[in-house]
């Protein structure tokens, strides 16, 4: 047969909820045969997560790691806090949070990676801990951060284990001052991020289509007021820069002394660390962010397990 494609992986994948290095090596083991290759899944115990893919994962782990220069972000979901604060699962995240590190963020090679101490990939180790488990599991996202010189600092909000948490930060510092100086700032504006929640470093980075659609918001309700053409635009555009503030991380007001803006504490920071700061890049992970959460109802449920 010709060559495999990625709408063969993604099909044998939805028909089985093995992972896709898995369903990709049985597809090339049986020449493309679908069926075969559903065969050769089983038989290797890797389509034993099937009926659980369909279950929502929104629970489970953020991870951070460091490493002077560099720092990894990742989030492992699963389907309870139960199994996030099982030991074994805990072990899985922070082995792949170190992956994810070596290879500078890129998921695809953290999937297709080694995982440590076995045969399998950490694609193929996930697909076995779904089985082991018996619970819904999946890879969500990984990042990283780096500077040439300086330090990338961390932070995890709700903390079970070290690196291990509910939400997962990482800050940039470019810096040749002091090492342990920039650690204790980045982990400060670390908690920062945590809490203030910003959606980019500079103004220059706020996504046009959120800032167009808030300018149109301010527009409509200055005008509401029934002022002239020319105090709007003045009104609007005071508006705008307490938009800034409220969403650019620079332009925050820094919550550990709720007055300096986070961009003079960097500014300051340099007499205090021995040379000029630059905060370079930010990262914030917060756990199930997005994922659609079923509405569970407790009642339906408990008359369906009578009605057995």
């Amino acid at each position: 047969m010709g060559q495999i494609t990625a709408g063969m992986v993604k099909e044998l994948r939805d028909t089985t909820g093995a992972g896709m290095m898995d369903c990709k090596k049985a597809l090339s083991e049986t020449d493309g045969d679908m069926d075969a290759a559903v065969d050769w899944l089983r038989t290797k115990g890797l389509a034993a997560a099937a009926k659980k893919a369909g279950r929502v994962a929104a629970d489970g782990l953020v991870s951070v790691v460091t490493n002077g220069t560099t720092g990894a972000l990742l989030e492992i979901n699963a389907e309870t806090d139960f199994v996030a604060r099982n030991e074994g699962f805990q072990t899985f995240v922070n082995d792949v949070a170190a992956i994810a590190l070596a290879e500078k963020g890129d998921a695809e090679k953290v999937l297709a990676a080694a995982y440590p101490g076995t045969s399998r990939t950490v694609q193929e180790q996930l697909t076995h801990n779904i089985a082991t488990i018996g619970e819904n599991m999946s890879f969500r996202r990984c990042t990283a951060l780096s500077v040439n010189d300086g330090v990338v600092a961390a932070y995890v909000h709700s903390a079970v284990a070290p690196g291990l948490g509910k939400i997962g930060v990482l800050v940039a510092l470019e810096s040749t001052g002091d090492k342990a100086k920039l650690e204790a700032l980045g982990k400060q504006i670390a908690m920062h991020i945590a809490a203030a929640k910003p959606e980019a470093l500079n103004i220059e980075d706020v996504d046009s289509s959120n800032l167009e659609r808030e300018r149109a918001v301010l527009v409509e309700q200055a005008r509401e007021s029934g002022k002239p053409e020319n105090i709007i635009e003045k009104m609007v555009e005071g508006r705008i820069r307490k938009y800034y503030e409220e969403v650019v991380l620079l332009e925050q007001v820094f919550v550990i002394d709720g007055e300096t803006k986070v961009r003079k504490v960097v500014e300051n920071a340099a007499a205090d660390v021995g040379a000029p700061v630059k905060l370079s890049a930010f990262t914030r992970y917060v756990l199930g962010e997005g994922i659609e959460k079923k509405e569970e109802d407790f009642a339906a449920e408990v008359a369906a397990a009578v009605k057995g």
